[in-house]
C-alpha cells in the first residue's frame, strides 16, 4: 500500500485556490495551510480572509498565518508537523532555506510562465501587455533565489488578441492545480521525476504592476494602449483624467480613423456615430466599456447618455 505524502500548502489569492482543491480532491494529505495574515478591507475597513483560507476552513484545513518565515516560532511549528512535501502558489512571503530544507521530499511552486520568461510577481499580465502570443504554467523546484529553480513540468495556452489577464488568470491557475497534483501522485508512487535547469540566457522579469502605469498615455500606439487595456483587468485597469475624475477603461477596440475625424484634438474624447472615441498621437481607440470613478462599470451608449457627450471634450 502507497503511503500518503503529507503536504503543507502555501497560498493566498485566488490563483492559488484550484491547486488546494485539486490536492484535496485528489485524496491527498494537505495537513496545513499557510496563508497571509486577514487583511483590513472594504469601506468598514474589516479584516477579510484570504481565498485559500476561506477554502482551507470549508475543508477543515487546519491555518497558519504568520506575519513573517523569518522566525523561530513558526520554523518549530512547521518542523513539529513533520510534513514531507511543500508546495507554493502564489503564496506572497518570502521562504528562507532552511524552511525548505524541511521538507524531505522537496518543495514545488506553481508559476504562471514559461519560465525562463517572465520570472517574478506579475508575469500574466506582462506578457499580454508585451503581446507574448502565448504563455503557461511551469511547476519547478523551489530555490532560494526567485523563480529560478529546476522547471519539472509546464503547460502552454494562446494569447488571443481579446483575452485580459483576469481570464488568462483564471486559465492557468485551473492548470496549475492539474499540474502540480499529477506531480505529487507521482512523487507518492515514487516513480522518476525529471527536472530541467532554467537556460539563463533567456530570463525575463515581470515587474509587479503599479498604479503609476495605469494611466494612458495618448503618446502610445493603440495596439500598446488595446494590449495595456487588456493586460490591467482587472487590476488596476487604465485610466485617464474626465472632467477632473478617473474613469476606467475596460475594454476598448483600434479604430479606423477617417476624413471627417482626422483632425481631431489629441486627446479629445467624443461621440461618433454612437461610438466612444479617443484619438491618440498615432490612431484613436473605440471605447465599449469603461467605469466613471464612484460608478459601476457601463458600456459606451450608456456613457454618452448619461453624461450628455455630443461634442469633443479633452482628457487630461
Amino acid at each position: 500500500m502507497i503511503k500518503n505524502l503529507k503536504i503543507i500548502f502555501a497560498g493566498t489569492p485566488e490563483f492559488s485556490v484550484p491547486t488546494l482543491i485539486s490536492l484535496n480532491n485528489q485524496e491527498l494529505e494537505v495537513s496545513h495551510v499557510l496563508t497571509q495574515p486577514d487583511r483590513p478591507s472594504g469601506r468598514g475597513m474589516k479584516d477579510s480572509y484570504s481565498p485559500v483560507k476561506k477554502i482551507a476552513l470549508s475543508l477543515n484545513i487546519p491555518i497558519l498565518q504568520p506575519q513573517t518565515l523569518k522566525g523561530d516560532d513558526i520554523y518549530e511549528i512547521l518542523q513539529s508537523c513533520n510534513a514531507d512535501i511543500l508546495v507554493v502558489v502564489a503564496y506572497g512571503l518570502i521562504i528562507p532555506e532552511r524552511i525548505l530544507a524541511l521538507f524531505p521530499m522537496g518543495c514545488y511552486n506553481v508559476h504562471a510562465s514559461l519560465l525562463p520568461r517572465w520570472r517574478g510577481a506579475a508575469p500574466i499580465h506582462r506578457a499580454i501587455e508585451n503581446g507574448d502570443r502565448e504563455t503557461g504554467v511551469t511547476i519547478m523546484s523551489v530555490v532560494k533565489k526567485l523563480d529560478a529553480g529546476p522547471m519539472i513540468i509546464s503547460e502552454k495556452i494562446n494569447l488571443n488578441e481579446n483575452i485580459t489577464a483576469g481570464e488568462a488568470t483564471n486559465k492557468l491557475a485551473n492548470i496549475g492545480g492539474e499540474l502540480m497534483s499529477r506531480l505529487i501522485l507521482r512523487i507518492q508512487k515514487k516513480l522518476a521525476v525529471q527536472m530541467i535547469e532554467q537556460d539563463e540566457r533567456h530570463v525575463t522579469y515581470a515587474e509587479k504592476i503599479s498604479k503609476a502605469e495605469a494611466k494612458l498615455e495618448v503618446n502610445d500606439s493603440a495596439e500598446i494602449i488595446l494590449r495595456k487595456i487588456r493586460a490591467f483587468n482587472p487590476y488596476p485597469g487604465v485610466s485617464i483624467i474626465y472632467r477632473s475624475k478617473i474613469l476606467k477603461i475596460w475594454k476598448a477596440v483600434k479604430f479606423e480613423l477617417n476624413d471627417s475625424i482626422e483632425g481631431m484634438n489629441v486627446g479629445g474624447l467624443y461621440s461618433f456615430n454612437g461610438d466612444l472615441i479617443l484619438k491618440l498621437v498615432n490612431g484613436a481607440i473605440n471605447i465599449m466599456e469603461l467605469q466613471p470613478e464612484g460608478k459601476n462599470k457601463m458600456d459606451a451608449s450608456s456613457f454618452i447618455r448619461g453624461y450628455e457627450l455630443t461634442r469633443i471634450e479633452p482628457i487630461n
